[in-house]
């Protein structure tokens, strides 16, 4: 177990200080471990748990590929230390545009990726998938941070989990899930945010902000964030993928993480029960009652019927669903609506949670596509693969 609080950075010094000798000591085994056995080494970091290596040699980052089951065409994120180490890794003479200086400044180091053209004599091809850019970030966990720098190296890090599975926010989802596939599995408790990190393009010549993938920095505070940056009518517009505009080009060949594929989802079916927006027109709705029916008629001879509940503490369906005393059910409050951030928080341990109570079913509720909800909706939407309309006006 590596203790986080052990672990300081001072403002203008990339190295760390450590207190803790067993910290230290867990550290330079991982370092020697991605630095001279080139294998990957899973590690906490803010949003969630991380499978790293170096993300400058071809070989070590291939590991990656080979022990998650990841598609080749699907990018990774490089992760630095800091300042020094990502200016390192761009082209010569490259100026940061005045919007990344301005989100680099609020939220590094954080969960925000941001796209960067790449180098291909010094980023091999393997990390950005042939594309012309590359994801970096830098991570605000103590101990990821505290790696990479130990490591001298930047670290190509996708979650630690098999490919299409809910990423981990604990260590033991790691060892639960790739339990003898990787050598080390630093502990640094649970992640803090939960979901993955946000990942922004603004490397067009409009000069906007494209958000790829919504996370763990909110769509509203890059937007409050560029505002305080910028004066008059030179703010760029904050624009969502899918939300307000749509790239056919970058979903066949996505340049970040998380975009094509079926993810987060666990080993047992998961349903999305839509309370919130509105059915398209000629979509049946359903009412609770009906839900619980539906259920009831699925049951083989498999008895009683297992179902994990993910849902809102204020959930009208989650509390008619529970008087039904036939349905075995297993409940993981997701939080308040009211704190978006801690329904992130606990998505995807309640996913794995879930699965490994041996549930049949998963059923997560809709929340609001608002702050931290944009993120976790676009996480429910990739883990599910069927969905339902609930009609609650009726009751």
């Amino acid at each position: 177990m590596c203790d986080p609080a052990s672990i300081s950075f001072d403002t203008d010094d990339d190295q760390p200080h450590i207190t803790s000798p067993h910290t230290l000591a867990s550290l330079q085994a991982a370092s020697r471990c991605l630095l001279e056995n080139l294998q990957p080494v899973a590690f906490p970091t803010e949003t969630v748990y991380g499978l790293g290596a170096l993300a400058l040699s071809a070989e070590a980052s291939a590991r990656i590929f080979s022990t998650k089951g990841r598609p080749a065409d699907n990018p990774l994120i490089v992760h630095v230390s800091s300042k020094s180490m990502l200016q390192s890794l761009l082209p010569p003479n490259y100026t940061l545009p005045a919007s990344y200086q301005i989100l680099i400044k609020r939220f590094w180091p954080g969960p925000l990726t941001l796209l960067f053209p790449s180098d291909p004599t010094k980023i091999p091809s393997i990390i950005t998938a042939n594309h012309p850019t590359v994801a970096i970030r830098m991570p605000s966990h103590p101990v990821a941070r505290a790696l990479i720098a130990i490591s001298n190296s930047p670290l190509a890090a996708p979650s630690a989990n098999s490919s299409g599975k809910p990423s981990p926010t604990r260590a033991e989802h790691v060892l639960h899930d790739l339990e003898g596939k990787i050598g080390l599995i630093l502990d640094g408790g649970a992640c803090e945010v939960g979901l993955e990190s946000t990942v922004v393009d603004g490397l067009h010549e409009d000069g906007n902000i494209r958000v790829l993938r919504p996370g763990g920095v909110t769509v509203e505070e890059i937007l409050k964030a560029l505002q305080n940056g910028f004066s008059g009518d030179s703010i760029p517009s904050v624009l969502v993928h899918h939300r307000d505009f749509v790239d056919d080009a970058i979903e066949q060949a996505p340049t970040t993480p998380g975009m094509k594929y079926r993810h987060y989802s666990p080993s047992v079916p998961v349903t999305l029960l839509l309370t919130v927006s509105a059915p398209p027109e000629g979509v049946e709705t359903s009412t609770p009652l009906v839900l619980l029916t539906s259920l009831k008629s699925s049951t083989t001879s498999r008895s009683p019927l297992k179902v994990g509940l993910l849902t809102p503490s204020e959930s009208v369906v989650a509390k008619i669903l529970l008087e039904d005393p036939v349905i075995q059910w297993h409940q993981y409050p997701l939080g308040s609506l009211s704190e978006p951030a801690v329904i992130a928080r606990r998505l995807f341990d309640g996913l794995l949670t879930l699965e490994k109570e041996g549930v049949d079913l998963i059923l997560i509720e809709e929340v609001p596509e608002e702050n931290e909800g944009l993120a976790v909706m676009n996480r429910v939407k990739k883990a599910a693969g069927e969905t339902c309309w609930v009609d609650l006006q009726s009751l």
